[in-house]
């Protein structure tokens, strides 16, 4: 599997690795545009003040999500997305120092499509605003953001919207 490259990767600055593993000649689906959703979680980290460090962001088959949920979690079946943040820190590290691994963000987006019910349904998300969501998501996950209590919630539910808006809703 070859990582996503886009000719609008940073000279310096965090870097992010992008994977479809959804696609190909026996899984029928369309490609996962990588370098969209790897430009949208590069925004995110150089927003949320990450100057350096690699991310890795897997796109995945509800299969795979579901060994990842239940292997991680607990949890039987997919998920639309897990996180897994690598401890020690993120970004600020001096050019001479090595690359800091932020930690990988893997999104299902069968499973994704799957939940959110009809997209042309009114009120339905489209399937790339869905994706969208789950990419700043799971990178805010990463960076040390939470919604286990009410409080933490609404500061991950309202920075979810404004990097939305910033980076994705744009008119």
């Amino acid at each position: 599997m070859v990582p996503a490259s886009s000719p609008d990767e940073p000279a310096c600055g965090a870097v992010v690795r992008a994977f479809d593993e959804t696609s190909g000649p026996a899984a029928g689906n369309d490609p996962v545009d990588t370098g969209r959703w790897a430009r949208l979680a590069r925004a995110v980290l150089r927003d949320e003040g990450v100057g350096s460090g690699e991310l890795g962001l897997r796109f995945v088959d509800s299969g795979a999500m579901a060994e990842l949920n239940l292997a991680h979690m607990g949890t039987p079946g997919p998920t639309d997305v897990l996180a897994f943040p690598i401890d020690g820190g993120h970004g600020g590290a001096p050019a001479s120092e090595p690359t800091v691994l932020l930690g990988d963000v893997v999104v299902c987006p069968e499973y994704a499509s799957r939940t959110n019910g009809d997209p042309a349904a009114s009120g339905n998300p489209r399937p790339a605003d869905e994706l969208a969501l789950l990419v700043v998501h799971g990178v805010l996950h990463v960076l040390g953001y939470d919604h286990a209590r009410e409080a933490e919630a609404v500061a991950m539910q309202t920075r979810e919207q404004q990097l939305l808006a910033a980076h994705h809703r744009q008119p």
